[in-house]
């Protein structure tokens, strides 16, 4: 019994030992999936425009500013009052050296003249007590720093200029007498602006600024050479 036994799984085992050798040879190993990796398309260098080399140039700028703030150099009188004003300029020029894109220096002038009524306390008519007069001229160093951009027809900048004054005043009445002869106003002349110039063609444009000193708003023309 124990032969039989023996002699059926001797048979079981080379009946599956034979299958398996069929099945491998009709149908062979199975396949294997690899990964390619495809590298990925170089980068382009990127083209850059060169700029055109910068060449110096001679930059005037003719103006009118508003208001004149000298008015603010009127004396104010403790037995009087001051009436409203009228006022001239001022009118403004600058001769600017550009020795690169970002800056230039120079000189900038202004003129103006600016008068005022004053009337005693006690005066209910509509003449004026006595008159007050300034006339002014004014230099000073000119800094300009231009902001960089991408488009020349329109060129922002800062203007930073201080220089002196020099004043004529004069405070009479009405026959013509002097009622004052006092101190002189300050020395100091000063403007600090923003602005824009917009280039209308290469060598002529307008500008436009804003700023605190001898002016708040002043434009003009501009020309370059």
């Amino acid at each position: 019994m124990k032969k039989q036994l023996f002699l059926i799984v001797l048979l079981c085992s080379a009946v599956a030992f034979e299958s398996e050798a069929q099945y491998r040879y009709h149908y062979g190993r199975p396949r294997v999936r690899t990964r390619v990796r495809v590298s990925p398309a170089p980068k382009r260098p990127v083209q850059r425009i060169p700029q055109a080399a910068f060449q110096p140039t001679l930059n005037i700028s003719l103006g009118y500013g508003f208001p004149n703030l000298d008015k603010m150099q009127l004396v104010d009188f403790y037995n009087a009052q001051k009436g409203n004003g009228t006022q001239t300029g001022p009118f403004t020029g600058a001769i600017d050296y550009q020795f690169s894109r970002n800056m230039s220096i120079g000189v900038m002038g202004t003129y103006g003249k600016v008068s005022a009524p004053y009337y005693d306390y006690a005066n209910n008519s509509n003449i004026p007590d006595f008159t007050g007069k300034l006339e002014n001229w004014s230099a000073m160093l000119n800094v300009m720093t231009y902001f960089p951009t991408y488009n020349r027809k329109v060129e922002p900048y800062l203007r930073t200029a201080i220089g002196v004054n020099s004043w004529q005043q004069d405070y009479t009445d009405t026959e013509g007498n002097k009622v004052y002869n006092g101190e002189k106003p300050t020395q100091l002349a000063y403007q600090a602006s923003l602005g824009a110039r917009f280039n209308i063609t290469k060598g002529a444009g307008l500008y436009v600024e804003g700023g605190y000193g001898k002016y708040i708003l002043n434009g003009g023309l501009t020309f370059k050479f």
